[in-house]
Formats: structure tokens, sequence, C-alpha cells
């Protein structure tokens, strides 16, 4: 059974990576295939033709049956005739409302529609001009008319996919609910009855209760994150905090979490149970405290959301139950492979979220190292042996994931892990009961002394290790001198174990040759980030947008791309002009990211920095040189600068000339069509380009065809969103560049695009192409 799970698991990770679903026919067939070999496994007593029928069947089933799910799901699509338009249909708040700056964002059931839609869709609802703002409660009836596009997120190396996260969720398309007339927005039920709805309204209520009764708490989103699974509750820096520490696991619902809470069931039922004199004689103390605490759980996961860790607990519990209540014995890993059968059969896209391969490695590393333990040592003894297993068994995941890992993980995990597990949760949890809000002060002041241990082991300067992306071969190489290392005592060289993750901690990606230059416009949404790398430096041109309050792209994309190239600093770090689609993640790229120099047309001040940053204006006529290749910068002027006050942002605008074996791009950022003209006239050899980053979004306000001409791009590059409020780029603009013979990109189809600048070659490279997989926007 354990090998058919594991073959089965690998069946579907296959499937998931696939750039084209395969034709449903032939997934039936591998259904059909997959069946007939169980089948003859299991009239067969051949031993080794039995275990590889059980490979292959394994391996057919999971990538076949995950192929049917998969086809069903994505032909729930919006036609692409059907976006951008006025819809309007009813339906029911399918979750609790998540709050945004400017206003809500929930999931919706629809019902009916005025055209073809997806049945589960994502709508966002702004605040009106007089910033009002009706807040939908999960489970009402709405009557709206929205505007909506299909799934569409950012693609960029080592990147989250959004457009992934979407499919897991069912969710194929979403929008914003439109407000152009009074009744377009309307409530026509308080309550829809349905189970689910149900219970995202009783997480919503409690959610808003202890917000009302905790107020203003700065820890206050911990305990709504622990009590119902709302990890939108706790604020990025806090997530900051938790990365840091190693503790972000303990901050939402886990599988710890979920088995004390049944444990504590399990004792409590036990023990009500013998009080009885009748009860017992018809079901066992046993039975009786197996299914109450199961049940327990059940309750829990279901008002966590019923995430990955959640169900991987549930399942294991609801197995240990079942052997319980039938007395019959079951290895642990027996019990972990039914668990990642039940997660994959239900949700097949779980293999695509970090949290399924750290959930279920962090439960195999514990049974791989506690295996004949049991008894043998001080509980003290065996607590620090877990932690050190699954610091060493799980740092070759995390680098691969994240790029980082906290050395301070297993110190603060140790003290937290009980305190989080076995009095945080249990107190939020039974605060979600009427009456028993008085604990949730108790709660609080806990977590706050927690919270200055934590605060103080995040802020130690070794606090974290950041490591670029590694590839497979020494991931896999860590992994296995981890379960080496990790070998009961007595078993000779274990120490050799150590030697396998030297490759991994010590790689760095190979860099660009001499005089070659590797440029990456991001796909950063309507928004410029722009990364110059050389053979010994790196360059940052505008840090992309800022999304609302405490998100934008510096903390989103940027920071995540350069840590994934392995980028420990920026040489220099060109703001090209104040508007926040160019300078929002600048911030946060100089607070996460060292910098050595900042090149901008903004006055400093403008530009707040945690660190000391040597700062200078973008001034036309300075250049450098970075290991043989050439930077050149074209605009603004003196007079300009000098006069910065009295011009619009867009007029300073930096515009940036790269030039690497006798190739050239140029960076235009913002120019409009007067200072298009300006260098047109004044250095029209300077602007001549290869590759030409289009100025403005491709806005009407500028690719004048005077311009384009002296340019003569071969490539053209529109940085711009998907279905952007702006229409960037304008359709004649396009055209404009298509009849000069320009081959034309663009980051919402291509996503992140590489221009590779080498000796009399240029070669680009679309993200969306290198790791396309089958959900993908086309």
């Amino acid at each position: 059974m354990r090998t058919f799970v594991i073959f089965f698991a690998l069946g579907v990770f296959v499937l998931q990576q696939q750039t084209e679903l395969p034709e449903i026919y032939c997934l039936s067939l591998g259904v059909a295939l997959g069946l007939m070999l169980l089948a003859w496994r299991c009239i067969s007593t051949l031993g080794l033709l039995g275990r590889c029928a059980v490979v292959v069947a394994g391996v057919a089933l999971g990538f076949s049956c995950t192929g049917i799910m998969a086809h069903s799901r994505m032909a729930e699509a919006l036609p692409g005739s059907n976006e951008g338009i006025d819809i309007a249909l009813t339906g029911t708040v399918a979750s609790m409302p998540q709050a945004m700056e400017r206003g809500v964002r929930f999931e919706f059931d629809v019902e009916t529609s005025s055209v073809v839609t997806p049945s589960h869709i994502s709508l966002a609802w702004y605040r009106n001009e007089h910033g009002e703002l009706t807040m939908p409660r999960a489970g009402e009836r709405w009557q709206f008319t929205v505007r909506l596009k299909r799934p569409h997120g950012n693609i960029n190396p080592n990147g989250r996919d959004y457009e992934a996260w979407l499919l897991e969720r069912g969710i194929r398309a979403s929008g914003s609910v439109r407000q152009s007339e009074p009744q377009s927005s309307m409530r026509l039920d308080d309550f829809v009855w349905r189970p689910s709805y149900l219970i995202e309204r009783w997480r919503q209520n409690i959610r808003d209760r202890f917000l009302v009764e905790l107020q203003e708490a700065p820890y206050a989103g911990i305990l709504v994150a622990l009590a119902i699974g709302d990890q939108q509750a706790i604020s990025p820096e806090l997530w900051q905090i938790f990365a840091r520490t190693g503790i972000t696991h303990l901050m939402s619902i886990s599988g710890s979490h979920i088995t004390m809470l049944a444990a504590l069931a399990y004792l409590v039922t036990a023990f009500l149970w013998r009080r009885s004199t009748r009860l017992p004689l018809f079901v066992p103390v046993q039975h009786a405290a197996a299914v109450g605490g199961l049940f327990a759980a059940f309750c829990y996961c279901l008002l966590a959301g019923f995430a990955v860790p959640a169900q991987r607990t549930l399942y294991m519990l609801a197995v240990v139950a079942v052997v319980s209540v039938v007395r019959r014995e079951m290895a642990a890993s027996r019990v972990l492979a039914l668990a990642l059968l039940g997660v994959l059969l239900i949700d097949p896209w779980a293999v695509l979220a970090p949290g399924f391969w750290l959930s279920f490695g962090a439960v195999g590393l514990l049974l791989f190292v506690g295996t004949g333990l049991r008894g043998k040592d001080h509980w003290l003894k065996s607590w620090g042996k877990a932690q050190w297993a699954v610091t060493v068994g799980m740092l070759p995941a995390l680098l691969a994931l994240f790029q980082q890992f906290s050395v301070v993980s297993p110190v603060v995990n140790f003290i937290a892990i009980p305190v989080v597990g076995a009095v945080i949760t249990p107190l939020a949890v039974a605060a979600c009961l009427p009456g028993l809000g008085v604990l949730l002060p108790v709660a609080h002041w806990l977590t706050s002394l927690l919270m200055i241990f934590i605060e103080f082991m995040a802020n130690l300067p070794l606090a974290i290790w950041q490591q670029a992306a590694p590839p497979m071969v020494y991931l896999l190489i860590a992994l296995g001198g981890g379960l080496w290392l990790l070998l009961p005592r007595g078993f000779p060289s274990r120490w050799l174990g150590l030697i396998a993750f030297i490759p991994l901690l010590t790689y760095a990606p190979a860099r660009p040759a001499a005089n070659t230059a590797d440029i990456r416009v991001l796909d950063v949404g309507q928004g410029l980030a722009v990364h110059i790398q050389t053979a010994n430096h790196d360059l940052l041109f505008d840090a992309g947008p800022a999304f609302s309050a405490d998100a934008d792209s510096g903390t989103r994309i940027i920071v995540p791309y350069l840590r994934a190239l392995g980028v420990r600093g920026l040489d220099m770090l060109i703001v090209s002009h104040a508007d926040r689609d160019h300078s929002g993640g600048a911030e946060s790229v100089l607070a996460m990211v060292p910098v050595t120099q900042i090149k901008s047309s903004l006055p400093f001040e403008h530009i707040l920095s945690a660190q000391p940053v040597q700062h200078s204006d973008c001034i036309a006529g300075e250049s450098w040189d970075w290991d043989g290749v050439q930077f050149q910068m074209l605009h603004p002027d003196q007079e300009l600068i000098n006069h910065r006050v009295e011009h619009r942002t867009n007029d300073l605008a930096c515009v940036l000339r790269i030039s690497a074996g006798g190739r050239t791009a140029l960076l235009t950022s913002d120019i409009e069509a007067p200072q298009e003209l300006v260098l047109v006239a004044a250095v029209p050899d300077k602007i001549a380009a290869d590759v030409l980053v289009v100025p403005h979004h491709g806005s009407r306000t500028s690719s004048t065809p005077e311009f384009i001409a002296a340019v003569g791009a071969r490539d053209a590059i529109f940085p711009v969103g998907y279905r952007n409020s702006f229409g960037h780029p304008k359709a004649d603009v396009v055209a404009r560049y298509f009849s000069s013979g320009a081959t034309l990109h663009r980051t919402d189809f291509d996503g992140a695009i590489k221009i590779a600048l080498s000796e009399g070659n240029v070669h680009i490279e679309h993200e969306r192409d290198v790791s396309r997989r089958y959900w993908h926007a086309r």
C-alpha cells in the first residue's frame, strides 16, 4: 500500500508539471490500465512482477485521475469575449470577506448571470467616491453588476504562481463590483442555507468578535489566525519576523495544534465517559475517546478552512481512530501514507503548495528518527532530537522553496511550539465559544510575552541564512545526506552526511561573462522594474508599483527574485521618477537588500531608507563601465534637475543606455513626446538601440514616429499589467511599433522578459515559455 501511494503521488506531481493536458481519452486509458494492474496484483502471487505492477498502477492512476480532474476544472472558463464587459449576476458570498486598503475581496458562487461565467469567482468591492462601503457577509445572496477577467498572475523566475493558487481554489475568474448605478448592488437574502456558508459565517462572526474585543491589541491577528486559520489577519511585518525565526508554521493552524486539541478532547471524553455507569457498557471508553478526539479535530479543521496541514492531520487521526475502534495495529508509516492519499484524492493541486511538502516532510522525518525509540529517552532529550531532525531534514526543502532558512529556528521552536500549541491555541479556540471571550486578554498577554523573545531572536544579526535557489541535483544530494545524518546511533560514519550539504550551501548561480549583460524586465503588473546583471555587478532600474499600504512589488516580487538569483546586494538602484508604479517598491528593496548607491530624479528625502546610501541625481552625460558593459545616462539634463519642482514627474524620468558586445538596450521609463523629441535632436546616435523598453507603457503620450525611427529597435518591450485600467498599450501605438518592423514583447503576455546582450548577439527569453504549465494564461 505504501509503495502504491508513493507512486500515486509521483503520478500526480508529474501531471502538474505538464505544459499541456493530455487528451481525455489517453487519461481514461491510463485509469483503465492502473485498475487492471491493481486487480492483477490482487490475484497474483508473483513477487517482483507484482511490485512492478503496483508501481506502474500508482503512477498511471495518479497521473490519469489528476488529469481528468484538471480537464473538468479547466473547462469552466470565462470566454474571452466576456472579459471587461458589464455582467449582471446573482449569487452568494462564499467566503469571509478580506479587507483591502480600498475595499474588500471575497469569493462568490454565481447562481444566475447575463452571460456565460464560471460558477466560482473572486470579486473585489471598492469604496465609492464618498469612501463608503457596505461590508458583505458570508452566506448572503447578492445581485451585482461586475466586470471579470480570466485568471492571470505575474510570472517571474522562482516567483509565486498566483494562477496555480487560483486553480487550486477553483476560482476561474476574478473581477470587481461596478457601482455605476445605485441599484447595481443589492442584497437579496440575509443567509442562504448551505453547510459551507454556515461555517464561513461562523468564522466571520468569530473574527469580528475577536477584533472588537481586542480592539487595537498588536497581536490580535495572531489569535485570529490560530483560532480560525485567517492568515491575512497577521501583518506583513509580523510574517517577516516569523520567517526570520522559522515559526511561520506555528502562526497558522498546523498539525501540531490539531493533534494537541484532539488529545485534549480525547482526555476530556474519556474522563466524562468513565463517570457514567451505563455508557461504557455499550461503547468502551477508548473507542468513545477516540471518536471524541476525532470529532474535535474535524470541527477545528472546519474552523481553520481545511488547509493541507489540517487535512493531513485529520486523515491521520481518522485512520488512528478507525484502527482503535476495530482493534487492529497499523504502522505509523501506513497511517501517513493513507493521509497522503486522502489529501491527493481530494486536492491533487496540493502538491503545488509549499505547505504540502513541509507538512508531510516534517511528519515523515519525525517517524524516521522516532522509530523504535519510544520510552528509551527522557522526554526533553526526545524533544531535542525531534527539533534537530526537523531542522536538518527540512533545510534543503526550505532553501529550495524560499531560498532561506532560520538559523535560530531550533531555539525558537523549542520554546514556541509548546507555548503556542499547548497554551495559547487552546485559549484562542476556547474563546470562540459564547461566553468565553474573557480568555482572549489572557491569550494575548501570553502572546505578548512570547513575542518579546521572538522579536529579540529575529533581530540577531545572523538570525537567517539566505541562499540562491539550488539545482535539483544539489537538493537531492542534501536530502540524502540529511537522512544519512539522522540514522540511528551506532550506524557508521553518520558525519559523512554533513558533506552532502556543502554543494547546497555553497552554490552560486553562474553570472554573465565579461563584456556581456543579462537584463530582465520583471513582470510587476502595471509598472516597471528592470534588473541588469554583469559579471560582478547588479543594478535595479525602478522598483515596480505599490499595491497597497502594506504590500508592494519590492516585497512580493523583486526581493524574492533577487534572493533566488543569489544577489546579496545591489551596486546601484535607479529610481527614474516619483510615479508610484516605478518607485512603489523602492523602500522595501532598501529595507531588505544592501544598496551601495541610489540615482534618481527625486530629491533624496523622498526616498526613505533604513540604511546609509550614497545618493546622486540622474544627469545626462554620466557614464560608467562595469565588467566591459557601458552604462550612460541620457536624460534628464542638469537644467531640468535644477528646476525639477517646476516640472511634471514624467518630464524628469531617467533614461539609461546599456551597451555590451556591440549591442544596446534603451530603458526609457515614462518619458513623453517632448522628451523624446529632445533626445532625437540632441543625441540621435546614442538612442539607437537593438532593444527598447517602450516609453510610458505604450501610452499615446509617448512613442512618436520620430522617436521610433531614431531608435530603430528590433525588439520592443511593453511593461504592462494585464487588462490594466489605463488601456496600455494603446492599439495605435502597438501598430506603430509593428509597422517599424520590431518584434513585440509584453510582460502581461510573456511574463518576465530576459535580454542577453553579448558579442554581436541579442537573445530574448520569455518566462511564460520557460515555466509554462497547463493552467497558465495563453
